[in-house]
């Protein structure tokens, strides 16, 4: 690339933008770069000057904030709005609503507490909670000429009542063409808060028999049409829940039982057989008042009791069985539990609103840097490629997809990495990844032709990803549909001189800066 820039605000921003303009320069914006396994922070076209948001990392109406912005309302329980910038990270927001307002809660993702949560919802990224493009609205953008935009009833004024409360405005909702696009440079928006549910409780379920998958889907989407589960339940194979516990497992028995080299690696990897033998398991959640949520356990154990073994897990529990467990550790049996248990926890705590580096933490430690902060993950030897198909709610189809992924993937001897998230009430999507070494051209070479082949194979079934990797644009956007020839000419007004770099989800105007 040809240059870094860090712009500190949104008047840098306009002046990057319009001298960029002037010199028909293409800039390629991010937010922290943390975008692993689609691309990170890594430009779609050769010779562009990135654009690293993170130094705007303002929560602008932070309660006592000295430079928040004039005649915006801090956010409170009754004001459950964070304006946001594009480097606020998911941990930092945790944090400072623990600070000052720990009644409130947020849709926290699977990711690190350093990836930013402007850059995951443009991307229609997925929380435990829902889709992270439901949370965002009355975005300020400013477009490829330098003009700063801000829509839905933003365009009032920050001091407007309605600002940063009705998340639609008057007319065409122009929010939709900056998810996923490249007309302008999002510079902020306000995002969604949550209260503290009374009760919350993890409903985990094991599946007995493997075959009984489509059954299993069918049924938690029942469940999640009809508002009983009301969070995104997760779906994942063996290799999936093997790999984001074997850290935590590891960990513990080294930290608290002493061991290490083949002792440790025998013994964790007999733990997570003892915890996780099933080749399918979800977790979700519930929750509300406590009658509530009794009477959705009562109707999740009706309807699923006959196909999966349930396990309710909420804090209280995991910390009464850790307790327990940690102090008979010399038992076997104690000590698998207690580590399964110290793997759990963090994980576990997404769903109740709080960030973590576990899931980061399960990859550096497997490519031989545990300790290394998540951040870091792009300088280890990880290889990660994500092919992520949308899905219809229809168990039989998903079930039959993800096995078909399963063959390619396994032609090229690979295994996939996959959950299943029911993510609305009429649709799914599947989270599946390739992991290799980076290190070594050959695995690197092999990985993207896999890649390559389960993304054909997906759209031979009449599908597409739900988010794309940067390496995969040419054979997504394909000139003359009819569909990304339209976003081209929107592109020519909002951005006349291409500054925007071409992302992942548009078409160029040109051929050349």
């Amino acid at each position: 690339m040809r240059a870094v820039h860090r712009p500190k605000s949104v008047r840098d921003v306009v002046e990057l933008v319009r001298q960029a303009h002037q010199g028909r320069r293409r800039l390629y914006p991010v937010s922290t770069g943390l975008n692993w396994g689609y691309g990170s922070g890594s430009p779609v076209m050769p010779d562009c000057e990135l654009v690293d948001l993170s130094e705007m990392d303002r929560i602008r109406n932070e309660p006592g904030r000295d430079d928040g912005e004039p005649g915006v309302r801090p956010y409170s329980a009754n004001n459950p709005v964070a304006l946001i910038e594009p480097g606020v990270t998911q941990g930092q927001l945790y944090d400072s609503l623990q600070r000052h307002c720990p009644a409130l809660t947020f849709n926290v993702t699977g990711s690190a507490r350093g990836t930013s949560l402007l850059g995951n919802a443009l991307d229609r990224g997925v929380g435990y909670l829902g889709p992270r493009r439901e949370d965002l609205f009355a975005l300020e953008v400013v477009t490829g000429t330098g003009q700063v935009l801000r829509t839905g009833f933003r365009r009032l004024g920050e001091g407007s009542p309605l600002a940063h409360t009705h998340p639609y405005g008057l007319g065409p909702m122009l929010d939709g063409l900056f998810f996923q696009g490249n007309f302008g440079i999002v510079t902020s928006a306000c995002f969604r808060l949550l209260p503290q549910p009374p009760c919350r409780v993890a409903v985990s379920l094991a599946l007995r028999r493997p075959e009984d998958l489509p059954r299993l889907i069918d049924g938690l989407a029942a469940l999640k049409r009809e508002g009983v589960m009301s969070s995104v339940t997760h779906i994942g194979n063996r290799v999936r829940t093997q790999a984001s516990m074997m850290s935590g497992i590891s960990g513990y028995l080294a930290e608290h039982c002493g061991l290490a080299g083949a002792e440790l690696e025998m013994q964790a990897q007999a733990a997570l057989l003892r915890v996780a033998p099933y080749e399918w398991a979800s977790l979700g959640g519930v929750s509300g008042t406590k009658g509530q949520v009794r009477a959705a356990i009562a109707e999740v154990r009706s309807r699923l009791g006959g196909l999966a073994r349930i396990t309710l897990v909420d804090d209280a529990k995991l910390a009464l069985g850790y307790g327990l467990l940690h102090r008979l550790r010399f038992l076997p049996f104690a000590r698998a539990n207690a580590a399964a248990i110290a793997a759990i926890r963090p994980l576990h705590g997404l769903a109740s609103g709080v960030p973590t580096d576990a899931a980061i933490d399960n990859l550096t430690w497997r490519f031989g840097a545990a300790g290394l902060p998540a951040t870091q993950l792009d300088q280890t030897n990880c290889g990660l490629l994500f092919i992520n198909p949308a899905l219809p709610m229809d168990g039989a189809f998903a079930a039959a997809t993800v096995e078909a992924m399963k063959t390619v993937a396994q032609g090229f001897g690979h295994e996939l990495y996959v959950t299943l998230n029911i993510e609305t009430p009429s649709s799914l999507v599947a989270v599946a990844n390739l992991l290799f070494d980076r290190s070594k051209p050959d695995a690197v070479a092999r990985a993207l032709r896999c890649a390559d082949a389960l993304y054909e194979c997906i759209r031979r079934r009449g599908l597409e990803v739900y988010r794309a990797r940067a390496d995969m644009m040419e054979q997504v956007v394909r000139s003359g549909d009819p569909f990304w020839e339209t976003l081209r000419s929107l592109k020519s007004v909002l951005d006349p001189h291409d500054v925007i770099a071409p992302g992942r989800y548009n078409l160029p105007l040109f051929s050349t800066p």
